[in-house]
């Protein structure tokens, strides 16, 4: 284990990416790609994983918990990487927390992003968990851009714990995920959003049960092109530096499982990595 007890470069923007655990990094890994420059702080809440199962209130305990350990060590913006923690716990934190406790500081969510990607088509399922779908947070936005909008949806409570497990594109995961998509499949939907981070992990296998009568968003690069954009509107989040940043993950439990399968996803090794309690 390694010792990160670092103090931040103030040349350059520590961006935090949370999530409940493996999903963030579907985000994560857009971006490295695209946005290289600045130093990520990844923590994955992987003692309390999953969190679509838990009240409002607990989620919002669990979020609060991970930004003020984020925020400790330096981050000036957090993407929260996790639908349900967006849906269920995003709003209070803009509105309540941030200005009382970090008012120079900013929380963004990856529901709009996606929202306003779906908008522009008419047909639209979502699937999610079960906090996510329930909150009906992505009907909302997607109504207020397109109200003609038709909107489908389906918890797949399922899905998190077998991605977790490295059971992703395996027989068990691919006949889950064709019932949870087949309600939608048959209304006849033109859009899917994967409205779960840990989602993307089966891509390829919801892109091909759908056909090519459906388009499957991968939402990394697409939150990742709404941070962009984000950066280039508030340029005091915006990094100077040309080099290429740190990584650094921090993991609530098991870092075995999430390290195997994390280095698998991102195809580049996870040595900067740490144990907390939060």
């Amino acid at each position: 284990m390694i010792n990160l007890n670092f103090m931040p470069d103030n040349k350059n923007i520590q961006i935090g990416v949370f999530d409940s655990g493996l999903g963030g990094l579907t985000v994560l890994k857009h971006f490295l790609k695209k946005l290289p420059q600045y130093d990520y702080l990844y923590l994955g809440d992987t003692a309390h994983l999953p969190y679509g199962g838990h009240s409002k209130d607990v989620i919002y305990n669990y979020t609060k918990e991970a930004i003020d350990f984020l925020f400790s060590k330096g981050c000036k913006l957090i993407i929260l990487a996790c639908n349900t923690a967006s849906a269920q716990a995003l709003h209070r934190l803009q509105q309540e927390y941030l200005p009382a406790k970090y008012p120079d500081r900013r929380i963004l969510g990856v529901i709009i992003p996606l929202a306003e990607k779906a908008a522009e088509r008419k047909r639209i399922g979502v699937i999610g968990t079960r906090a996510t779908i329930s909150s009906g947070v992505y009907e909302q936005e997607i109504k207020k851009i397109n109200p003609q909008a038709q909107i489908f949806h389906n918890s797949a409570p399922l899905l998190v714990p077998l991605i977790e497990e490295g059971l992703a594109s395996k027989d068990v995961s691919n006949k889950i995920l064709k019932q949870y998509l087949r309600p939608l499949k048959q209304e006849k939907i033109n859009t899917l959003i994967l409205g779960c981070t840990h989602y993307p992990f089966l891509l390829t296998d919801a892109r091909r049960l759908m056909g090519n009568n459906c388009d499957v968003f991968d939402p990394g690069n697409i939150i990742a092109d709404s941070l962009i954009n984000y950066l280039e509107r508030h340029p005091e989040f915006k990094s100077s530096h040309k080099k290429i940043g740190k990584r650094n993950f921090y993991l609530t439990d098991q870092p075995e499982n999430f390290i195997r399968l994390g280095e698998k996803f991102l195809g580049q090794k996870i040595n900067n990595w740490e144990t907390i309690s939060l």
